[in-house]
């Protein structure tokens, strides 16, 4: 079921009248029940083997955490240990084994070598990364004494399928959540009037920011050779925005509906785009990966406390696990590279430029020079294979070196037309900024009518598009 589709617009309704009811006339656990199978419901509507993938998931985990939190550290890291193998053994199985069969059986061919390996006819399950590390920070936070084993399993079991970000995060902590869903809540109405424009925002960017600008990136990269250096750049630009208001609208809206709910979860966003460096980007895009890379990784290897040599080890393993999370393809892999390479660059010299005066220029040049860096690994995250980033980025080159005539003109000028979608994202993201908010309800509340007129023309024009991060 997605978020902007026909499905979803009855069963939230619906859920939010019965949850209130049971919350105001039953018991906690009932009311917790009644969002655990709901939750279930949302997440089976796509397949019940899924689901079933969950649940045993779920089962697994809960089971092991009693063991994890052993006080014989022997006992708690065999079964820690046990834990990540089964997790990721899970995630390897359904969409990572059949890449890792079709590179051997490449290479095996390449020196000689003919092998018929067998490959799983599977569909990935939707979301799977996304409450596997759920999982996985619940028994690492009992493993370090920082979390207790949650005796109640329908608490547990709704802390990792709690529907709003069940299939695309964001990546919740049970120290953060589970506290939420064992304490009676209350309607608040000036959260959910919160939540209310924080749907409204989110369907904004998703339907009529994002799928507008999906029409026009789609069928430029498809046949990019077609087009001019100003068109391909645009298109690049624009599917930066895409994947930044498609994820960000889903996570907008999954906060929204929490917060109807009585729930605040992590914020996933903060204006990425206004970054002056590609260590801020990381702090303010898919804010609970990074972070949970960060605590669970980056942290365990040594960080940066150790020699330079070991700290660029690190942030180079962080970000290739990083590229790998998003799927099984080399594209995710130089992706992650990129942001490493980056990101390592900055390290290296941030002692070299401490002391350089921060100015209006100086920052402006900072924001537009580290957009444009990851706008060009955003080429690398979309196409389909390594070779097609290469070409869409050598004709940007080529058109420029060869064709400097036509930068303003030619086939693919059409493409001028997703600077609206970008300026408007850019400038209502200016205005939330100032105060460093995630909530932009003055704006939204203001231009309520406008917004929603746009959203249902676009639900009228634009067929249903599924959210990117959904295949993660």
């Amino acid at each position: 079921m997605l978020f902007n589709s026909i499905e979803y617009l009855w069963f939230f309704p619906t859920i939010f009248i019965f949850y209130w009811i049971l919350g105001r006339y039953s018991t906690l656990q009932n009311q917790n029940v009644f969002l655990l199978l709901a939750s279930y419901f949302f997440y089976g509507s796509w397949s019940i083997f899924f689901l079933s993938i969950l649940i045993f998931s779920t089962f697994l985990d809960y089971s092991l955490a009693f063991k994890v939190s052993s006080p014989s550290k022997k006992t708690a890291k065999t079964f820690l240990t046990l834990s990540v193998i089964s997790n990721l053994g899970i995630l390897a199985v359904f969409k990572y084994y059949n890449f890792f069969v079709n590179e051997l059986t490449e290479s095996l061919t390449n020196v000689g070598i003919h092998a018929s390996l067998p490959l799983l006819k599977l569909l990935v399950p939707v979301g799977i990364s996304f409450y596997t590390f759920h999982g996985l920070s619940y028994v690492f936070d009992i493993y370090r004494d920082k979390q207790k084993p949650i005796k109640n399993i329908v608490d547990y079991a709704l802390f990792v399928s709690f529907f709003p970000l069940l299939v695309a995060g964001p990546i919740e902590r049970a120290g953060h959540l589970v506290p939420q869903i064992s304490q009676k809540r209350i309607f608040n109405f000036k959260q959910a009037r919160e939540g209310c424009y924080l749907i409204l925002y989110g369907f904004f960017k998703k339907i009529v920011i994002a799928d507008s600008l999906a029409n026009i990136v789609n069928v430029t990269f498809e046949i990019h050779q077609n087009y001019t250096a100003m068109s391909l750049m645009l298109t690049a630009i624009a599917f930066s925005f895409q994947i930044y208001c498609d994820f960000s609208g889903y996570s907008d809206i999954a906060m929204g509906s929490s917060k109807l709910l009585g729930f605040e979860i992590l914020s996933n966003f903060k204006f990425p785009y206004f970054s002056k460096n590609i260590k801020e980007f990381w702090k303010r895009w898919h804010i609970s990966l990074s972070s949970w890379f960060r605590e669970y990784l980056f942290i365990p290897l040594g960080g940066s406390k150790g020699s330079t040599l070991k700290t660029i080890r690190n942030i180079a393993l962080v970000f290739v696990f990083s590229g790998f999370w998003h799927g099984a393809n080399w594209t995710f892999l130089i992706w992650g590279s990129i942001h490493a390479l980056i990101y390592i660059v900055y390290v290296l010299s941030q002692k070299k430029n401490a002391n350089q005066p921060a100015n209006l220029f100086r920052k402006t040049v900072q924001i537009v020079s580290t957009f444009g860096l990851v706008t060009i690994a955003w080429v690398f995250f979309r196409a389909k294979t390594i070779s097609e980033a290469l070409s869409y980025l050598r004709s940007i080159i080529a058109n420029l070196y060869d064709c400097p005539d036509k930068f303003f003109t030619g086939e693919g000028l059409a493409n001028t037309q997703v600077i609206p979608y970008i300026l408007a994202v850019v400038l209502i993201d200016w205005k939330i900024r100032k105060e460093e908010r995630n909530i932009a309800v003055p704006i939204i509340k203001n231009t309520t009518f406008l917004i929603v007129l746009l959203i249902v023309f676009k639900l009228i024009t634009n067929k249903e598009a599924q959210f990117i991060y959904f295949q993660f």
